[in-house]
């Protein structure tokens, strides 16, 4: 995966070039990422990809222990709703 397909708007980028940024800013900047990816993106990929090309210089940055904790804590899909086949 290209950096531009795993941050097609630079946000990860921009994040690692703003100077005292805190942990908190950079929750909301991961929330703006992973919801500006295409539809059908390999989020975890993603997470990799940009982890990969940014975080390797930056190890103590707030946004690399943002995209770590991301990779790490992702959400075991389940699904939504009622009981199935159950009839009243």
């Amino acid at each position: 995966m290209r950096i531009e397909q795993a941050d097609p708007k630079g946000l990860i980028r921009e994040s690692y070039r703003i100077e005292g940024i805190a942990v908190e800013e950079c929750r909301s900047i991961f929330l703006d990422w992973a919801i500006g990816l295409p539809v059908g993106t390999d989020t975890t990929r993603a997470l990799k990809r940009v982890l990969a090309e940014y975080a390797s210089g930056a190890p103590d940055h707030p946004m690399t222990g943002v995209l770590r904790a991301g990779l790490s804590e992702q959400p075991v899909p389940r699904r939504r709703g009622g009981a199935r086949g159950r009839r009243c």
